[in-house]
């Protein structure tokens, strides 16, 4: 009786589970048995394996072979098994030593012919399995540099199922030809699941284009958005543009990404696991060092939006956009379900999915855009516009987007119309998006430091009880807040937003805490309603 164990990973959302394949061969009718609650992807594998192990010059042993994933409890799906299952097999045959692969990590699909292809989310099984204590991973050689982001962890990339044997082995490495430069690497088509390029609204519009990438500049006019942007960046702030078709709300909210600060290197881990998983890291760049940017339609439904789908839940939009953007355009077009939903990510920053087959927690701590039109038309606030929807199909319209929403978004503000001189440049053209940048990085630097030593890096995440009690503003500053509090304009979650966007306001000026003008600021930029402060965030 021949026994050989290896280890590869099994995926739940976007978190990893080092699973023990355990390879056992007996006299007996040749059968091949895979056992361990495999999906059907995995139960393909046993044919797979068979005709990768032959084509690569090894025996397919003639006895009754058990292939067990352990723990059995844990549902298994996809092909990135086939790498360990071949390995064991071959360790149980004696083809190769089983005490050499036994505390090794595999992870990659197997070709008939014994190419070893990628397969999505290398870096959480890498992540998992190094938080496992393993110290030895192989993945296919074209995710290598993926796999590598992973400190501690050594990594052998390999081209196919031969030269893993012979690297095993101590034999000499043969050479597999590499594919033809001219054309695109088939062994990529893994990575991507279909569908998922450029115009799922994964990129802004803008930068869709060959070389060009948006500017704050190209914004005609828009003083007070510009503004509202700014402190959205600095403070992760989440911001609504409302005013008629044209006026530059999804100009100012494509340029909101490349405004905010390049990811940290946790950060970049975080997001490059999810796209990973989701099938949208592009090929050649293992690391995502920007702030991502999603942008779905508004036919979305509730599971594309949050995360579903069938067996395991995958990451809806809300985990695609962690770390970055999500732009809600036209967003009273979206069904009410599915924009309620989002509630409970925009406070606790990840989205706990529940299915049959299990629950998933998946990442979604995002900055929301949201984008508005007065009524059906889009002509309700514009003077002589002839707009023609009745009184009750604008609040109908305006409803929409339900009051709970609204009340976690921090900053809500009025585009209007660009005139003649704003438009043909008379005024001079706005700040571009590297100022702009410069500012906001400056200002989360100092909540940095304001907040070192706190799970919190951004105001928009400290609690309301911190804000209260020990990051005090200036005496007699929340004058203003207290008495909308008591009229009842602000609730008391609206109360701690408005001093969240006080402390950037103030963060964005330099200053060392908030007083009465910066609250004003951040009180206008919540209810519209004009306090006489100044149009620049840290002017006076």
């Amino acid at each position: 009786m021949g026994y050989a164990r290896a280890c590869s990973v099994a995926l739940v959302g976007v978190e990893g589970v080092v699973v023990e394949v355990q390879a056992d061969l007996e006299p007996g009718v040749a059968a091949f048995t895979l056992v361990g609650l495999p999906d059907k992807s995995l139960v393909e594998s046993r044919d797979r394996v068979r005709a990768a192990v032959v084509n690569s010059g090894a025996e397919w042993p003639q006895k009754k072979l058990t292939v067990g994933l352990s723990p059995a409890s844990v549902p298994k799906s996809g092909s990135g098994f086939d790498l360990a299952v071949a390995c064991a097999v071959l360790g149980a045959a004696e083809r190769i030593d089983p005490a050499s692969i036994a505390d090794v990590v595999m992870i990659g699909e197997l070709g008939l012919d014994g190419r070893v292809r990628p397969v999505r989310g290398v870096l959480p099984a890498v992540l998992a399995a190094a938080e496992a204590g393993y110290e030895q991973v192989v993945v296919p050689e074209q995710t290598a540099g993926e796999a590598a982001l992973v400190p501690g962890v050594s990594v052998l990339g390999v081209r196919s199922l031969r030269q893993l044997i012979a690297v095993l082995c101590d034999e000499p490495v043969p050479e597999e030809p590499v594919a033809d430069q001219g054309r695109p690497d088939a062994m990529l088509a893994g990575l991507m699941i279909p569908g998922t390029g450029l115009g799922t609204g994964l990129a802004p519009a803008a930068m869709r284009g060959e070389g060009h990438r948006p500017d704050l500049a190209d914004v005609a006019g828009q003083p007070r958005p510009r503004q509202a942007l700014e402190v959205a960046a600095a403070g992760g702030h989440h911001l609504l543009f409302s005013g008629p078709p044209g006026a530059g709300k999804t100009m100012l909210a494509e340029r909101l990404s490349a405004v905010l600060p390049p990811l940290t290197r946790q950060e970049s881990l975080e997001v490059t696991a999810v796209h990973s998983v989701a099938g949208i890291l592009p090929p050649g760049e293992p690391l995502v060092s920007r702030a991502p940017y999603c942008a779905p339609h508004h036919s979305a439904t509730m599971q594309s939006l949050v995360g579903g789908g069938n067996g395991m839940p995958r990451p809806g939009a809300v985990s695609l956009a962690h770390r970055g953007v999500l732009f809600l355009d036209e967003a009273p077009e979206f069904p009410g379900k599915a924009l309620d939903a989002l509630r409970q990510p925009l406070e606790s920053g990840h989205v706990v999915v529940a299915r049959a087959a299990g629950v998933v927690r998946l990442p979604a701590r995002f900055l929301m855009v949201l984008a508005a039109n007065p009524c059906p038309c889009g002509r309700h606030t514009l003077t002589g516009a002839g707009c023609e929807c009745p009184p009750s199909v604008v609040r109908r319209y305006q409803a929409r987007l339900s009051g709970p929403l609204l009340d976690r978004v921090d900053l809500r503000v009025e585009v209007e119309p660009v005139d003649r001189a704003g438009l043909l440049g008379q005024g001079g053209r706005g700040e571009s998006t590297a100022t702009v940048a410069a500012r906001v990085r400056a200002a989360r630097t100092r909540a940095a430091e304001r907040l070192a030593g706190t799970p919190w890096t951004t105001n928009s995440e400290v609690p309301g009880h911190e804000l209260r009690t020990r990051l005090l503003a200036a005496p007699g500053a929340l004058a203003a807040a207290e008495r909308d509090l008591e009229c009842g304009i602000l609730t008391a979650r609206g109360l701690d937003r408005v001093l969240r966007v006080a402390w950037t306001v103030a963060d964005l000026r330099g200053a060392d805490r908030p007083d009465a003008s910066d609250v004003a600021v951040a009180l206008e930029l919540r209810t519209g309603i004009q306090r006489g402060v100044p149009m620049g965030a840290g002017e006076r």
